[in-house]
This record gives C-alpha cells, structure tokens and sequence, in this order.
C-alpha cells in the first residue's frame, strides 16, 4: 500500500509538471508569434510606404524626402531585372575576392556577343574597333572590281543572290545559295554583307580565296565546304533590262538601287511608246536594296494608300503612294525564294492594294531593318530595329509574299516567266 501511495504521488507530481511545462511552451509561442506579428508589421511598413501612391491613396501622408528617395529607389536596377546589376555584382565579387585578374576586353567581347545572342535577333552583332573600321569602309576606297555575284544576307550571313553569266565565280562553280564562310583564309567573324562587298573592292586583276559553304536550304546552318581563288575584275551587268514580248512588256529588276524607280519609270515609258498593253516586273533574286526606292517604286504604280507599314518601339508607322503613276496598265510581278528585302515589300504593296498579280514562288521573308550604333569605349553594335509589313498588316518577316500563282521550283525560271507573260495577257483580254 506504501509502495502504490508512492506511484501516485509521484503521478500527480509529475501531471503538475506537465500542465506547467505546457503552460511554459503556451506563453513561449505567444511571445514568439507576437514578436513575429511585430517584425512583419516593421517590414510591411517599409514595403507599403516605399509605394508612395498606394501610401497617400490610403491617406498617409508622404514627406518630400521620402517621396524622392522612392523615386530613387525606382531607378535603381536590381539584380533580379538587370543584367548590368547582376554582372557588376560578379565584378565586385572578383575584384575584392579572386586572385586571377580580369581580362576586361576579353570579358566585353564574350559578355556582349552572349547578350545579343540571347535576344534571338540573328542580325544582332558587336563589331569590335578593328571589325567596324572595315564595316564602314567608305566607298571612295573601293575600286568596284568583283568577282562576278551578286550578293545578300539572311540571318546575319552574307549569301549569293545570283550568279553573273560569264564570270569566274559561275566557272568555279559558285552557285546562288552558297554562304560565305571565309575571305583569305579569315573565319573568324560571321561574314555579313557589307563587310564581304568591302573586302572584295580590290584593284582589278587581284585574287581573292573565298570559303563557301552549301546548305540544303538557306536555313541550314551547315552543308558542305568549298574553296575557290577568283581574280577580281570589272562586271558591268546592267541593273534594269526591259523588252517587249507581244504587247507585254517585261521588265527585270536585278537590285533596288538608289536610282532603281528612275530606271524602271524609263523602261515603263519606253515600252508604252512601244505599245505594251501590260507588265511583268520581274524581282526574282532581287535582294533588295533602298526600302525609299522601292515605295517609289511601287508608287509608279498604286494611286493612293498604303504601301508599307513600318513597327518600331515607338508604334506603327506607314508610308503612302505619292499619288503621280505612270501606267494603269495590268501588272504581273514576278517573285522567288531569293527575293528578298525591300523587294518584298516592292512585291507585298501591290499585291495588297490589288494593283497587280504576284506569280512564282513565296519570297525569302527578310523583312526586317538593321541599324548600327556605335559605343562610347570603341566599336559598335548592330541589330534590328524595325519590322516591315505589308499595307494589310500581315507580317513579311519569316513568312515572306505568298503568290497569287504559285509556279514549279527555283529550276522552273523559264516556266515562271512564261506563266507571268501569259497571265499578263489574260488580264488585258479580262479587263
């Protein structure tokens, strides 16, 4: 009975000691909640009153000062939205911490090459000193002797248009399509337009070694290589050639020069004169050119309206027909896979105002402008900085003008003009 006494006492004891300790761990967490109650409350006034317009719409009033200082604050790039906040923090790391020292130019080059890749801009590109010094080459420089292409760029990649009959290029076996991967032996940039036309402006009778490449497609970014040595020499191909086949005047167009609405205003004349009842304007391989030129072009043309929409970050903007044509004669324009550039909006501005009929195939979809800016520590960066779109709105870059009558391959060229002169005809018998 003594021994059970025992048992109990210390039960009840021990059940004391529980309510107790459990009493204890109560007012621990009440404190400890209202401690946290109080932190939140510090930390949420902070974040609330740093939203000075949500502060005073609640009827706070904010001080001049704090009022600036959240002004301030917004400008303050932070590393979660910033690539210069969250590359300056590295910098700071290393330069109070590593051992190894920075390589500053190095670490540009590589830093701003992996930026302008990540946009997903394909014409987007830093140009070092060295690179844009021969980018902007002026033109006085040039001796205009080639090496018998016509040349253009898709993604960034300066490519061949077309190839000029007779030359050295088409006795090589150059062929329309190839990419150039290396001038003299030099692979180490992206080769664009520009800086390929600047590098093959040499003397006459100079060599040139040119790496190409052969994609399947313009697409691909790889095919099969090839290397050529071409002597440059003067190629006087002329831009604009016209002739009249029954009572249908056909007119091709090589490149949108700066002059190209003058020449192709001439050749609509003369041909009237001769007795054209109707036209074909052929742009096949025409890889743009002045996107003035080719408005003026189209104006020739198109009476009133649009002619081309121009999307930038500031909005929309357009450009109409001047309204002083030269024919209203039917039309047919003439399009491949190679036209490209301004020629397709040359192409998309009368086939939307519903001046002419588009035949052949669908067009290279390079309706985009690139600009160059130069940088305050030397070089320059390009990319795009504009959109084209046809007088409808639709998008020409990466769809490119869709035919009314799409016609065979890039093989069927005679096919396609015969299709285009006869539809040219149908429509004067139409009308």
């Amino acid at each position: 009975m003594a021994v059970e006494g025992k048992h109990k006492g210390r039960e009840r004891k021990g059940a004391v000691l529980s309510r107790q300790e459990k009493e204890r761990g109560r007012r621990a967490m009440r404190l400890l909640s209202l401690f946290l109650v109080v932190v939140v409350a510090f930390v949420a006034g902070f974040a609330v009153r740093s939203q000075t317009a949500f502060v005073q719409s609640l009827g706070f009033t904010v001080s001049p000062e704090e009022a600036s200082a959240t002004a301030s604050s917004k400008n303050l790039k932070s590393t979660y939205d910033s690539i210069s906040a969250r590359v300056e923090e590295v910098e700071d790391l290393l330069s109070d911490n590593s051992l190894d020292e920075l390589d500053l130019e190095q670490a540009t080059v590589s830093m701003l090459e992996a930026m302008l890749k990540a946009t997903g801009d394909p014409y987007a590109a830093y140009f070092s000193p060295d690179r844009y010094s021969s980018y902007i080459k002026e033109s006085s420089e040039r001796s205009y002797a080639g090496i018998g292409v016509l040349f253009s760029e898709y993604n960034g990649r300066a490519y061949v248009a077309d190839v000029f009959e007779g030359s050295e290029a088409a006795a090589k076996g150059v062929r329309q399509g190839d990419f150039v991967e290396a001038v003299d032996g030099d692979s180490s940039r992206q080769w664009t337009l520009t800086e390929v036309v600047n590098s093959l402006a040499r003397d006459e009778g100079s060599s040139v070694i040119i790496t190409w490449m052969r994609p399947i497609s313009l697409d691909a970014e790889k095919g099969s290589e090839f290397t050529t040595t071409l002597v440059c020499q003067r190629y006087d191909v002329t831009n604009v050639t016209y002739e009249l086949t029954g009572e249908v005047g056909y007119i091709r167009l090589r490149q949108i020069t700066q002059n190209a609405s003058d020449l192709v205003k001439a050749a609509v004349t003369d041909l009237t004169n001769q007795g054209a009842t109707s036209f074909v304007l052929d742009i096949r391989d025409n890889p743009g050119g002045y996107l003035t030129q080719a408005v003026d072009i189209a104006s020739l043309f198109v009476k009133s309206g649009v002619l081309v929409e121009i999307r930038t970050v500031d909005g929309v903007s357009s450009k109409t027909a001047s309204g002083v044509t030269i024919t209203d004669a039917p039309l047919v324009v003439l399009v491949n896979g190679y036209t490209s550039g301004a020629a397709e909006v040359l192409a998309a501005a009368l086939q939307d105002n519903q001046r002419a009929e588009v035949v052949g195939q669908t067009t290279l979809g390079k309706g985009s402008v690139q600009v160059m800016r130069e940088l305050t520590f030397g070089g320059a960066v390009r990319y795009t900085a504009a959109y084209c779109l046809s007088p409808l709105g639709h998008e020409i870059n990466g769809v490119g003008v869709v035919p009314n009558i799409m016609v065979g391959t890039a093989d069927d060229a005679d096919t396609q003009r015969l299709v285009a002169v006869d539809t040219a005809h149908s429509l004067v018998t139409r009308g």
